[in-house]
């Protein structure tokens, strides 16, 4: 939630300090509770396979022997880019021989097998991406117009362009909650042990609540500007 200035009104108000509020403490409780989650699982060895093993195996499959998989720096910044129909993984997950990489692994060639199959909320997420791009920052600088010039039709204009956002964020939970499914649903049939799994399933729910925190979190400002507008315009 972008901070508006005093002189509008907004800074002193009790309901945007509380938004604030709530938003940082979904946000941060998400992030905390997936890294512990993680570090625990990271701790605990596979059954002697890799990530890179792991989503390999998936991929193939699931009719996904054109993905290549490749590094990425950074810590949790796996990820499978239809458009390159690569899967990118962080070091510690493609080299990693720990149930938390599998996992992860495991997750990010479920989105390369929805991609494959043409699972219709990815094919959505992905048309929204560009709208998104060119929405996310716009609607700031046109709401925060609309509020200075006291101009209803610009923080209306802001508040759609923000939707987008919003929606993007809800169309992508069934997404990524759908591929954690198909990652612990392999896990399972390849016939790893039950710790894999019930490690698995942890990791990835944990992962999984960090998507529906910043879906909560842009539900609640979108609401909120939804009521700060109308009582503006009454």
């Amino acid at each position: 939630m972008p901070y508006y200035g005093y002189g509008y009104g907004y800074g002193m108000d009790p309901l945007y300090l509380l938004v604030v509020l709530v938003s940082t403490v979904i946000g941060l409780a998400a992030q905390a509770y997936i890294k512990s989650t993680y570090g625990t699982w990271s701790n605990v060895k596979s059954d002697g396979i890799t990530g890179a093993e792991a989503a390999r195996r998936m991929l193939d499959a699931n009719g996904c022997q054109n993905v290549d998989i490749k590094s990425i720096g950074g810590t949790l910044t796996d990820n499978y880019n239809p458009t390159d129909s690569n899967l990118y993984l962080s070091r510690d997950n493609q080299y990693g021989g720990s149930v938390a990489s599998v996992a992860v692994a495991c997750h990010e060639a479920g989105h390369a097998a929805q991609h494959e199959q043409g699972y219709a909320m990815m094919k959505l997420r992905s048309a929204l991406v560009p709208v998104v791009n060119l929405t996310q920052n716009a609607w700031t600088i046109v709401f925060i117009l609309g509020v200075a010039l006291n101009l209803a039709g610009l923080t209306t204009l802001a508040i759609w362009l923000f939707s987008f956002s919003v929606l993007f964020q809800v169309v992508t939970l069934p997404v990524e909650i759908d591929a954690s499914r198909r990652g612990v649903r392999y896990i399972q049939e390849s016939g790893m042990s039950a710790q894999q799994v019930r490690g698995a399933k942890k990791v990835l729910t944990a992962a999984a609540l960090t998507y529906v925190a910043a879906a909560l979190s842009s539900v609640i400002q979108l609401l909120y500007l939804l009521a700060r507008t109308s009582r503006r315009n009454d």
